[in-house]
């Protein structure tokens, strides 16, 4: 069944109004017709199986069969805090995240990114990957669309992960794995967690050394060296399979 978003003004006691680009995905890609069903997510995890019953000018009408609360998402906030790689792969790195239960992304400046955009780049990059987020929240049946941030600076990032309640650090050069798991072990499912991982070439010592004084715990996700858009997304699924209900 086909998953669409809406939000909460556009749900009636008894119909939603569909509108906006999917409106032509429904009509002229999915070529979909009147007593169809489809799910809609309100963005406040609850789930609306529905039927088309019309299609307007620029709108299509979906009558309301069924209100359930939505199942598919974590209890847990996780925040991937990726620092910025080169070419397209944040790209791939924004689809996995949200597929893997990602609650935010937050694209973070770090000493050794090698990309550098002026302010129209960035909020070029910031919404195509922001649509990507929300193609793939539909792909993966998520019942929120997990919001990709603003590139922050990595000292602001820091600033953020402070009201976390748990926030991790993978680092190649530690090389503790039993303890790694003894922390991953003690996390409860309704925390909120931050993952920071390091752009091509890894994070810069000093970037490890202040992330600790800001109370970021280095972790090790093995013995093998991850790739940054490995790192984050295995960091994710461990995390994920930990805190699933």
């Amino acid at each position: 069944m086909h998953h669409f978003f809406v939000k909460p003004e556009q749900i009636g006691k008894q119909m939603i109004e569909i509108t906006g680009g999917d409106v032509e995905h429904i009509c002229n890609v999915l070529r979909m017709r009147v007593g169809e069903q489809l799910c809609i997510y309100d963005g406040a995890y609850r789930e609306y199986v529905c039927h088309i019953a019309s299609f307007g000018a620029g709108r299509v009408y979906a009558e309301i069969e069924q209100v359930c609360e939505q199942k598919s998402e974590l209890s847990s906030r996780l925040i991937l805090f990726q620092g910025l790689p080169k070419a397209d792969k944040m790209d791939l790195i924004v689809q996995k995240a949200v597929e893997l239960g990602a609650f935010e992304i937050v694209p973070v400046r770090m000493k050794r990114c090698v990309v550098k955009w002026n302010g129209q780049k960035e909020a070029a990059k910031v919404s195509r990957w922001n649509a990507i987020a929300e193609s793939a929240a539909k792909q993966s049946g998520r019942a929120v669309i997990p919001e990709v941030r603003n590139i922050m600076d990595f000292s602001d990032a820091l600033s953020l992960a402070q009201s976390l309640d748990a926030a991790f650090l993978p680092y190649e050069r530690y090389g503790d794995v039993r303890q790694s798991k003894e922390q991953i072990q003690r996390l409860r499912p309704g925390q909120s967690i931050g993952v920071f991982i390091g752009p091509e070439g890894g994070m810069d010592e000093p970037e490890v050394e202040l992330a600790g004084q800001y109370g970021v715990c280095p972790i090790s996700l093995g013995r093998r060296i991850l790739r940054t858009e490995t790192a984050g997304l295995c960091a994710l699924s461990i995390l994920m399979f930990h805190l699933e209900q």
